[in-house]
């Protein structure tokens, strides 16, 4: 076996460019660097490495009262309203669409886990669980598909709106 050592000096100057400007990418440390790369190399740039792929479909379990009070690793406190679900890399706030037996559902990531010993990859709240109608550990879809702030509110349900008229709720 043959090894090119030009080639692998050229990745590790531009891992190296990655790593000492805090670059994301390649085009990123390249443009820190003035575009400087090894000498007498023309491979391409290596990627940085990307996040933990979200698999399309995956087992998801669901948390529930034992749980309710406690604050999620995102900073939410758990009732059984709130609606969100946890995942071990995905960062807070990341919005993912679930769906499960023709149900669907938009959610933002709350928390991390889970972390049980059968291989499943998202746990959801009660009322996430709940609004898909699962009971149970089942086999969910699943893509992200976007990303919103984290707040301490978020995944509760938005307050009905308040007429000013009134002073009772609007109904649409």
């Amino acid at each position: 076996m043959r090894f090119d050592f030009s080639k692998k000096t050229a990745s590790l100057v531009l891992i190296g460019a990655l790593v000492s400007t805090g670059a994301t990418t390649a085009a990123d440390a390249s443009a820190a660097t003035g575009g400087a790369s090894a000498p007498g190399t023309s491979a391409p740039a290596p990627r940085a490495k990307r996040a933990r792929k979200v698999r399309a479909n995956a087992i998801a379990t669901w948390f529930g009262p034992g749980f309710y009070g406690q604050k999620t690793a995102c900073g939410q406190t758990l009732t059984p309203s709130v609606i969100g679900v946890a995942h071990r890399t995905l960062p807070c706030g990341t919005l993912v669409k679930v769906s499960y037996n023709g149900r669907t559902l938009t959610i933002p990531v709350l928390d991390r886990g889970p972390y049980s010993h059968i291989g499943a990859e998202w746990d959801l709240t009660a009322g996430a669980a709940q609004a898909l109608g699962i009971s149970e550990t089942v086999r969910i879809g699943t893509r992200v598909v976007g990303s919103t702030a984290n707040a301490p509110t978020l995944g509760l349900p938005a307050a009905p709106a308040v007429s000013p008229l009134t002073g009772g709720a609007v109904s649409g």
